[in-house]
Formats: structure tokens, C-alpha cells, sequence
């Protein structure tokens, strides 16, 4: 279907989706290239709505009354976290190969894995053997996560490399608002497939992957890459700031490939501030509703709970932007270290919220911190684009990740285990999450130190030092200068 990746002979024309199809002739507008990175983050941010799945897929056979034979909420479970899981190894084991076919080739392959897991999902459903939907969902959809998510970090680097940041957070704001698009939609269809024998989860299932293929298809038609040794002209006038680290022509980044990245000490710093940032967050995103309602008993109904959650989503998704944006401004270490403090300072206060009463501080405390929680996804791949440029900036970022599958099975770990052991010992349950207040906030301040640490790397590690400028002083040479 396609020539070799390596194929640089001209004997004949590239495939479909090979990189060399995709690269942008002149007076092509780098801003069409975030819609086609948001297209997939949009759709593959489904998977944080995949709690509405989990109450129908426990009445498969009992129908309004589970049955014996019917999976529990906790069999279920694991559907999400195998998903995270394969997320990050995926994007770790795939990021350099990514690098080396393009957006387009690697988009099209997450369409496809996260398409067809939904598919071989809603044959588990139809058969009842769980395994099948630990395989689709969980792993085949994992991958297609994986894959979808670092596709087109490397690329909106390429072009915003006067605004990494921005850049980013345009498109992994799409995957915190996911659930937004992913949790009405998957009600709706299920209320109207649904019928006296069965609850509509096999036809959502597949109507959704056969959806979510076609609408990341116009991502991966529609990206493009720069050509080689392209620079906005407009950010050539910007000045480089040392304690800031922002780019400019005059002092590009040195560039490391992603081998040489993970030897060094800096990835594994940054490895442990998103694993401990993620921690925090993803632990609370799992247990929310539960939680508002035992802290806030006979004042928070389910109803209400479920609109604490889709506000969560919502500081997720704004927050992937906002923070992103701010660190072009102050820095990612200057961001970074907002997000511990702050962030360990909300933790401790609100088990005093929960005494208090305050459901008003609660949510907006709350609110906060899942702002962080999807800030620090946001411009991480910006932090390991000031360390080690971008040179295989996709690639590292894909070895990063593992950090947030080791943190998705230790967050709700960490939530649910404290819980249940608090419970058993006679304490209430609005009580019930104190310590594990406490204990994240102790993770938060352990994340502050690694950050602190972060220092530049170390030249031995550089493979491609970048001129100095690509273009004579003034130059405008730009596709797009906007």
C-alpha cells in the first residue's frame, strides 16, 4: 500500500500515508493543523466517560436486578485501567516509530485500534466473556489511545516552536474534554437501543467505534507536517528569556534522541513529577461521585454528584489550555511548581471543607486541582521539548507516559484501598477520605522536590545541536507567518 519509510531513492511516489505526502507546501496556515490534532484527542478523551458503561454492563443478564452470573462493578474496573495501562505502553514502545512515518500513518493506526476495540468489545457484550472487552476496550482501544495521543504532540511542536505551550494544550484539551462529548453521547444511545432484554450496550458499542473511526479519519487526512528547516517568521523577532525558556531562532533547544533521553537524569525527574501529579488527580477522577456523596451525606444527591463530575471534565479540559498557555509566559519549572504547592495546599484543606459543610468550597477546591491535573498533561510535552528538543520530542513523550499508566493503577489503588481500610476500622465515611487527603498531598509536596531538581541537560547527551538561525536576521521565510 505504501514504499518503505526509508525510501528516499524517487524510483516511486510515496504512500497514502507517508510522511512525504504530508509535508506543507507554501502558504500553508499552521493553524489548520490544531482541528486536526483536537479531532483526535476529542475522540480517543472517551475513555474517561467509560463509568456510564459500568452499572449496564453489571445487568447484562439480571436486567433492573443484577444477577449472579452478571460481572461486578470491580470485574469492570479493570476494563479502564488495562486502557491506561496500554496507553502508555504503546506510546512508549511506538513513539520512535511514529517519529520516523509520520502523523498521518500513526493517526490512521489509532483510528483503527480504537474503532475496532469498541467492535470486538461489543462481541464480548453480545457473548458475555469479559475477556473479550479487557481485550477491546482495554487492550486494542489502549493502543489506539496511545497512539492517538502522542501523534500529534511532536507535530504542533514542530510548528508553534514559539508556543509549545499553546500549542499542546490546544489539542490535549480535547482528550480532557472527552468525557464531555463521550458521556451524553453514550447515554443517548444506549436509551435508544435500549429495550426490555437488553440495555443498548453491544449497538453503542458499536455505533461509537464505527463513529470515533470516521470522525479521527479527518485528523489524519487533514495534518500536515513542516517542511524541513521551517520557521514561523514571527517568532523569529522573540527573544530568548534563560529563565523562561522559550524559544527563539537565536537559541533552539539542543536536540536528543529518545535512547540518549531516558539515560539521563532529567527524564526520570520529569517521569516522577507527571507520575506524582497524575497520581493525585487520577485517583479522584475515578472515586469523585462516591466521594461528594459520603462526605456531603443527604446533601449531594446522585444527580448532583454526576454534575460534580462533568464540572471536574470540564476544569480538565480548560485547564489543559489555560496552564499550557501560562507556562509560555513563566516557564514549565514555574508552572510545575504552582501545581505542587497549590495543589498540596487544596489536598490538606479539604477533609476541613468536608467538617465544615462547605459542599461550595469543596467543588471549587476540587475544580482546582483537576485544572492541574490536565495543565501538567498539557505542558509536559513542552517541559520535554525545553530539555531535549525536538528532535524525537514524540518519542520521549511516548516513554514518558508509562509514568501515567504506573499512576492510573496507584491512584484509584491508593483512593480505594484507604477507604475500605478506614471503613473497616469504624471510621465514618465522611471521614473516610482524611488520610487520603493527606498522603496526596505528601505525594505533591515529593513532586515539588523532583521539579526543583530539573536542571539543563548535559551537552554530552546532545545529538543534533540546531543552528543558531535557520534564516538570516529578519528573514520572513514562513508558509504561514501568523
Amino acid at each position: 500500500m505504501s514504499t518503505p519509510d526509508t525510501n528516499q531513492s524517487g524510483d516511486s511516489a510515496p504512500g497514502f500515508l507517508d510522511r512525504e505526502r504530508i509535508v506543507a507546501g507554501p502558504g500553508f496556515n499552521r493553524w489548520l493543523v490544531p482541528p486536526a490534532a483536537l479531532a483526535i484527542h476529542l475522540a480517543i478523551g472517551e475513555v474517561y466517560a467509560f463509568s456510564v458503561f459500568k452499572i449496564p454492563l453489571t445487568h447484562l443478564i439480571g436486567g433492573s436486578e443484577p444477577s449472579p452470573a452478571d460481572w461486578t462493578q470491580s470485574d469492570i474496573a479493570w476494563v479502564f485501567s488495562i486502557a491506561i495501562v496500554f496507553l502508555g505502553l504503546s506510546a512508549a514502545v511506538f513513539g520512535q516509530w511514529l517519529e520516523r512515518v509520520g502523523p498521518r500513518k500513526a493517526m490512521f493506526a489509532s483510528a483503527a485500534c480504537f474503532g475496532s476495540g469498541f467492535l470486538i468489545s461489543a462481541v464480548g457484550v453480545v457473548l458475555h466473556q469479559i475477556w473479550l472487552i479487557y481485550l477491546g476496550y482495554g487492550v486494542i482501544g489502549g493502543i489506539g489511545l496511545g497512539l492517538g495521543y502522542i501523534s500529534p504532540v511532536s507535530t504542533l511542536i514542530k510548528w508553534f516552536p514559539d508556543r509549545p505551550g499553546m500549542a499542546t494544550g490546544l489539542a490535549i484539551m480535547g482528550f480532557g474534554g472527552g468525557a464531555m462529548i463521550g458521556s451524553p453521547l453514550a447515554q443517548l444511545l444506549m436509551a435508544h437501543y435500549r429495550t426490555s432484554s437488553t440495555p443498548g450496550v453491544a449497538e453503542t458499542f458499536v455505533t461509537m467505534g464505527v463513529g470515533y473511526f470516521l470522525f479521527m479519519m479527518f485528523g489524519a487526512l487533514t495534518v500536515r507536517v513542516p517542511s524541513p528547516g521551517w520557521y514561523p517568521a514571527a517568532a523569529g523577532s522573540t527573544e530568548r528569556r534563560a529563565d523562561h525558556g522559550r524559544p527563539s531562532r537565536a537559541a533552539e533547544p539542543p536536540g536528543v534522541t529518545a535512547d540518549e533521553a531516558i539515560k539521563t537524569p532529567q527524564f526520570w525527574l520529569l517521569w516522577g513529577v507527571l507520575f506524582l501529579n497524575v497520581t493525585a488527580g487520577i485517583g479522584v477522577i475515578e472515586q469523585a461521585s462516591p466521594m461528594i456523596q459520603e462526605m456531603f451525606p443527604g446533601r449531594v444527591t446522585p444527580e448532583a454528584a454526576a454534575g460534580f463530575v462533568g464540572l471536574l471534565s470540564l476544569f480538565n479540559m480548560v485547564g489543559r489550555f489555560g496552564w499550557s498557555s501560562l507556562s509560555d509566559k513563566i516557564g514549565r519549572k514555574t508552572t510545575y511548581a504552582v501545581f505542587f504547592l497549590l495543589g498540596a495546599t487544596l489536598y490538606a484543606l479539604t477533609p476541613h471543607s468536608g467538617r465544615l459543610d462547605g459542599v461550595a468550597l469543596f467543588v471549587l477546591g476540587y475544580g482546582i486541582i483537576l485544572s492541574m491535573y490536565g495543565g501538567g498533561f498539557a505542558t509536559i510535552p513542552a517541559y520535554l521539548r525545553d530539555q531535549f528538543g525536538t528532535l524525537q520530542v514524540g518519542a520521549i513523550h511516548g516513554r514518558l507516559l508509562t509514568a501515567w499508566s504506573a499512576a492510573g493503577v496507584m491512584g484509584p489503588g491508593l483512593v480505594n484501598y484507604i477507604r475500605e481500610y478506614q471503613l473497616e476500622h469504624g471510621v465514618p465515611k465522611v471521614e473516610a477520605y482524611t488520610v487520603t487527603m493527606y498522603v496526596m498531598a505528601g505525594l505533591l509536596v515529593i513532586g515539588f522536590v523532583c521539579n526543583l531538581l530539573v536542571r539543563p541537560v548535559d551537552r554530552r547527551h546532545v545529538a543534533v545541536t540546531p543552528p543558531a538561525s535557520p534564516f538570516p536576521a529578519g528573514a520572513t521565510h514562513s508558509p504561514s507567518p501568523i
